[in-house]
């Protein structure tokens, strides 16, 4: 794979050389849908228990690990968001612990500004897209997702500020290390999912552009919006509809996300078959 991302951006070889990644990882997401559900468990955190839990792992990764905030008395990272997010976590079967959180952050009117735009409104420089472009109860953006230390695996995510490391191979048994790469997109995926239960389409979301690239090799077609500034490291907006991601979503990644809205909403899982690709989800019910 590492050879395969070093030819994609080749002349005339390139095009091809994403297809073929592109397979890989669809293929691999097919067999990571199986086994997943076995191992790890998405979900909402829809009780205030279950929020101090995320919380916690927050502070763990965002204050004790990476330092990009200081380090609370009371263990527990949270803001003037968490009231209006949806906050989604994967939690490890096996040992209950939490392998990952990620919210979805909302807006109920103009006054209730996205992080994006309170804070990162001057990266926000694409003049055909823009969050007040659409209606607030039409938006969302992504925030805070989290993987702690002992469900990170890969070497290539051992750079500053990534939020990685490695995990305790002793622990886990070998076919669970296969689904400890894949949380971090479990989690997107999650969020994903969330948006179209809620229609809130327009998704917003601050990200380094290397994760970008690598989240279209998938099918996750993000746009940037802006330059990347320094903002926990080197990050640029970017924007997707969630509604395309039925129709963009590689085969193997599609049936992950399945997976997905049948674990947080308690639903059978869909059948991902052309027809399904192209078509929004139907009477979702809102998530209170």
């Amino acid at each position: 794979m590492k050879r395969l991302k070093a030819l994609a951006d080749k002349p005339i070889i390139g095009g091809v050389v994403k297809k073929a990644m592109a397979s890989l990882a669809s293929n691999d997401a097919k067999t990571i849908s199986e086994h997943f559900s076995q191992y790890l468990k998405p979900q909402i955190a829809d009780t205030e228990q279950l929020k101090h839990e995320v919380y916690k792992l927050r502070h763990n990764v965002y204050c004790e690990e990476l330092h990009f905030e200081d380090v609370k008395a009371s263990h527990e990272e949270h803001d003037e968001f968490d009231s209006r997010a949806i906050h989604c976590f994967v939690r490890h079967l096996g040992s209950n612990a939490l392998a990952g959180t990620v919210r979805l952050i909302t807006s109920a009117n103009a006054d209730q500004l996205l992080p994006i735009e309170q804070f990162c409104s001057h990266a926000l420089t694409d003049a055909n897209l823009h969050p007040k472009d659409f209606g607030r109860h039409e938006i969302c953006e992504i925030s805070r997702l989290a993987v702690p230390a002992a469900f990170r695996k890969r070497e290539i995510d051992k750079f500053s500020g990534a939020a990685t490391g490695a995990i305790n191979e002793q622990q886990y048994s070998e076919t669970e290390l296969r689904c400890f790469p894949y949380i971090a997109i479990c989690l997107y995926l999650s969020a994903a999912a969330m948006s179209l239960k809620t229609k809130r389409f327009h998704v917003f979301v601050m990200m380094e552009p290397r994760l970008a690239r690598s989240l279209s090799f998938v099918g996750i077609m993000f746009r940037q919006l802006g330059a990347a500034i320094e903002f926990h490291g080197k990050r640029a907006p970017y924007y997707v509809d969630a509604r395309e991601l039925k129709r963009t979503l590689s085969p193997g990644y599609l049936k992950l996300l399945h997976s997905m809205e049948a674990s947080l909403f308690n639903t059978p899982a869909q059948k991902s078959s052309p027809g399904s690709a192209k078509s929004a989800p139907g009477n979702a019910i809102l998530l209170r």
